[in-house]
């Protein structure tokens, strides 16, 4: 036990999938726990309390890793105590790394955001309009709280220091298998890193043109997967799909391609990259056949933030300028 690295999952403002992608390792993952002692894993797997963590010792955890956002105050508080308590953080999976899908919300205000969960959603009957709030005085004596609700998402490394970035919606896996190898090996990069393979979609899908041989040709006609049914053997791009494919690190090994779906960037840019979004807009852009099909672009993809940051706002740029503007009208 005392050679074993001490290690830790915590889900902040996630779904926990990239959690599972560690239970789906499977035999693997048996295999690993050989090397590995698990000394916290909450709130999906073990019934443990907070407190637990926060009477640790500082650093007294070898290996952390933290899945999902900072959406409300537990998540800021519970990922504060995780740095301290832990000698190397990895933000793993699109939420911690990116903000995630979840991280559009801050294209809307925060009433925007309860109205439409709380009031106005199709399955919702709330005719006194009651909405969440932190504290509540029941009975007039039992004092009940919940987590405020943050005003805007935030990454994990936009709240603590990170040592590692993995990225992922979820993580594949098999690529989760060899990292933890690479961990357990001591075979890491410098510190700041993203743990990836180093090779973007394009470099691990089974449809690039170059594989055959064949001349990369420009987007003619610009489609939707709800227009027509992809040729499941040649390139989406040249096809008219906007795939992410060229600008996306290929860890998931282009799992979404193998099944006719085209990418859209949660394993994180390739290195050099400092915008995914505007990369996206770029690449797709330059390999369109004339402004006609530009045009036909901006129309079927109305939504330009929430196409091609769907991953990635909370650590763009525009979402800085998102939170500008959203100061200045306040």
């Amino acid at each position: 036990m005392a050679n074993k690295v001490k290690t830790a999952f915590l889900l902040a403002g996630g779904c926990a999938g990239c959690e599972m992608s560690v239970v789906d390792l499977s035999e693997k993952l048996v295999d690993a726990l050989e090397h590995l002692e698990i000394v916290f894993w909450a709130p999906t797997v073990a019934d443990v309390k907070y407190q637990d963590l926060e009477d640790m010792p500082d650093k007294s955890i070898d290996l952390a890793f933290v899945d999902g956002m900072i959406r409300n105050s537990e998540n800021l508080h519970t990922v504060q105590v995780l740095r301290a308590k832990s000698k190397v953080l990895v933000a793993f999976g699109a939420c911690a790394t990116l903000g995630g899908i979840a991280a559009l919300g801050d294209l809307h205000t925060k009433e925007e955001l309860f109205r439409q969960a709380y009031k106005d959603s199709f399955s919702t009957d709330n005719p006194d309009d009651v909405y969440p709030t932190p504290e509540y005085l029941l009975d007039g004596k039992y004092d009940l709280t919940i987590p405020t609700f943050l005003d805007n998402c935030s990454t994990i490394d936009q709240v603590v220091e990170v040592d590692y970035y993995v990225g992922g919606c979820p993580p594949h896996p098999s690529f989760v298998g060899k990292l933890i190898g690479a961990i357990v090996a001591g075979d890491l990069p410098p510190a700041g890193s993203w743990l990836t393979g180093g090779k973007a979609v394009c470099d691990t899908c089974k449809r690039n043109p170059a594989l055959t041989g064949q001349e990369r040709l420009p987007i003619g006609e610009i489609k939707r997967t709800i227009d027509d049914r992809p040729d499941p053997n040649a390139c989406l791009l040249q096809q008219g799909y906007m795939c992410f494919g060229p600008v996306t690190q290929g860890d998931c090994g282009a799992s979404c391609l193998n099944v006719n779906i085209p990418c859209r960037g949660c394993g994180g840019p390739i290195p050099g990259i400092k915008d995914f979004g505007a990369r996206c807009v770029s690449t797709l852009a330059s390999s369109m056949e004339n402004e006609e099909v530009a045009t036909q672009f901006i129309e079927k993809y109305n939504d330009m933030a929430k196409m091609f940051y769907r991953y990635s706002h909370t650590a763009s740029k525009l979402n800085h300028r998102v939170a500008e503007h959203k100061e200045k009208a306040a």
